[in-house]
C-alpha cells in the first residue's frame, strides 16, 4: 500500500529499459508514492526498450539523453525543471554498459578504447550529471541522488571484467561529490550495491545464471529482488533518510557480510 512518502517530490530517473529494469520498478513505485519525474535513456536504448509504456503508466514525459554528452545532460536538467515546474528532489542513475564484457574480452586483454567507453557511460556520466545539477542549482536542499552499483567494486568476480573498475569509480564519485554537494546544498549522494538481479544488463555477464544461484545460497535472506531495490531507492529519496550520505549501501540479503553459509559448505561435503 502506498503511503505518499514522495508526495510533491520531483526527479529524473535514468535507465528504464524494460519491465525487468530496476529503474522501471523505481519509476512505478515512485509514481505510486506521489512523485513526479522525467524519464530518460540513451536514444539507442530507447529504441530497444518499452519506455513509452512506462511513461504512459506513470504520467511522465521522456527526454532522450546520451549520459556521456554534457550538451544532452544540460538539456535534460533544464527541460526537466520546466516540465516539472521547479527544482528537482531526486535523481536515479541506473546506467551501466561495457563493450568489453559484451564482446567477451578478458580483463587482461581489454580494448582500451572500449574501456574508456565503459568508464564514461557507467561512471563518469554520474559525475557529469552531478556537476551540471550543481552548476544549474537544479536540486533542492536535502535532495537525494542515487546510483546503482555492485559488490564487484570491492571483490573480484572474474567475468564482471572492466565493469568492476567502473563501479569502483562510481562509488568514489558518490563519496567525493557527496561531500562537496552536501556542504553546499545539503544534497545527499549514495550508491546502492544491489544483489545480482535478472535484468537485460545483468544477464549479459558470462556465467550469470550460475552466479545468481550461488549468491542466493550465500545470502542469509536470499537475493534482493528488483522490486525490493525499488523500495529501498524510494526510501532513500524520502525525507526519512535525510542524514544518509556518501555511503555505499549494501542491499544484498547479507551477501556482503557473509563468509560462508551452511548451504555452501554442504556442497563441498564428502
Amino acid at each position: 500500500m502506498a503511503n505518499n512518502i514522495l508526495k510533491g517530490k520531483k526527479g529524473i530517473i535514468f535507465g528504464a529499459l524494460n519491465s525487468q529494469s530496476i529503474a522501471w520498478k523505481v519509476a512505478e513505485l515512485a509514481h505510486a508514492e506521489g512523485a513526479e519525474f522525467v524519464l530518460t535513456n540513451a536514444p539507442i536504448a530507447m529504441r530497444m526498450g518499452e519506455i513509452n509504456e512506462l511513461a504512459e503508466k506513470t504520467n511522465s514525459q521522456i527526454i532522450p539523453a546520451d549520459a556521456t554528452s554534457n550538451e544532452d545532460l544540460e538539456n535534460l536538467i533544464t527541460k526537466s525543471q520546466e516540465i516539472l515546474g521547479g527544482k528537482l528532489d531526486f535523481v536515479l542513475h541506473s546506467i551501466g554498459m561495457s563493450p568489453n564484457v559484451r564482446k567477451g574480452k578478458h580483463y587482461t586483454d581489454l580494448n582500451h578504447d572500449w574501456y574508456n567507453k565503459t568508464l564514461d557511460v557507467s561512471a563518469i556520466s554520474f559525475h557529469k550529471t552531478l556537476q551540471l545539477c550543481k552548476k544549474h542549482d537544479a536540486l533542492n536542499d536535502w535532495g537525494s541522488v542515487l546510483a546503482l552499483t555492485y559488490i564487484a567494486a570491492q571483490r573480484i568476480f572474474p567475468d564482471y571484467g572492466d565493469m568492476a573498475d567502473a563501479k569502483s569509480l562510481l562509488e568514489s564519485i558518490a563519496r567525493s561529490f557527496g561531500y562537496h554537494y552536501g556542504v553546499a546544498k545539503k544534497v545527499r549522494i549514495n550508491t546502492i550495491s544491489q544483489s545480482p538481479t535478472v535484468t537485460t544488463a545483468g544477464s549479459g555477464v558470462k556465467g550469470f545464471d550460475e552466479f545468481i544461484n550461488y549468491s542466493e545460497q550465500m545470502s542469509p535472506l536470499g537475493n534482493a529482488t528488483a522490486e525490493a531495490c525499488a523500495e529501498y531507492c524510494v526510501a532513500m529519496f524520502s525525507d526519512y533518510t535525510r542524514y544518509v550520505t556518501m555511503q555505499n549501501l549494501f542491499h544484498d540479503g547479507g551477501f556482503s557480510a557473509t563468509g560462508v553459509t551452511q548451504q555452501v559448505i554442504e556442497k563441498f561435503g564428502n
